[in-house]
């Protein structure tokens, strides 16, 4: 890891933007029963929450198309373009008992990670501007903070649901300093994947991953970044 964040950015710093699962929350069991539930809805077989890990971070669609793929071909044996169709075919029920289930059970089976309530303070008391930027639906997100008790240190919150685009791409990235009315030179993000830094090197952003999220599946350190944290608390 580098010795300090914060000296590692080119700037002086303004705002920081945070991802949230795998960066500020564990949401990992969160995922696995709401899509199991959905599974079991559609009677289709469960999906084991060390697979649910390396689909996450590309928004709820693709986590949804990615797990019932998985499902009927180990299951069925569905390849291609019959793999496709039926994944299509199967997604508008899939998505509508998804969305029930994880708003029915949201944040019940995740953990804040330790040393992020420590690291928001600290960014806090330095009066740098917060932002949340997930590509987790808004309505996720939203009651995922006001439950663990985040919400209070963001100025803005915003969804994969809250631009045309989602990261990796740098239009939400752009979008929130708008709103933040800050520079993206000036504006670090902080993420736990390659998503996030794709999305920072596009918009003109820092970028501090951490090192204990998702990435899906990949070693995190190979991606580039301004940093590494092994805790949000580094940041005090």
């Amino acid at each position: 890891m580098q010795p300090s964040a914060l000296a590692s950015t080119p700037l002086p710093l303004d705002a920081v933007i945070l991802d949230l699962d795998g960066t500020m929350v564990d949401t990992l069991g969160d995922f696995a029963q709401a899509l199991n539930r959905m599974l079991a809805d559609l009677t289709l077989a469960p999906v084991a929450p060390e697979l649910i890990v390396n689909m996450v971070g590309k928004g709820s669609e693709h986590l949804l198309r990615s797990v019932l793929g998985q499902v009927l071909s180990s299951t069925q044996g569905l390849q291609g373009d019959a793999l496709t169709e039926r994944v299509s075919a199967l997604f508008p029920a899939a998505w509508d008992r998804y969305q029930a289930h994880y708003l029915d059970i949201n944040g019940q089976f995740a953990q804040v990670y330790p040393g992020v309530v420590a690291g928001l303070e600290a960014l806090r008391q330095r009066g740098l501007a917060l932002a949340c930027l997930t590509n987790k639906p808004l309505a996720f997100a939203r009651p995922l903070l006001e439950a663990k008790g985040l919400s209070g240190y963001f100025s803005h919150v915003f969804g994969g649901d809250s631009f045309e685009r989602k990261k990796p791409d740098p239009q939400p990235l752009l979008g929130a300093c708008a709103a933040l009315g800050t520079a993206p030179a000036r504006t670090v993000m902080v993420g736990d994947s390659s998503n996030d830094a794709q999305a920072a090197r596009a918009a003109g952003c820092p970028v501090w991953l951490v090192t204990y999220g998702y990435n899906h599946g990949q070693p995190i350190r190979a991606v580039a970044a301004d940093a590494f944290l092994d805790s949000l608390a580094e940041l005090a």
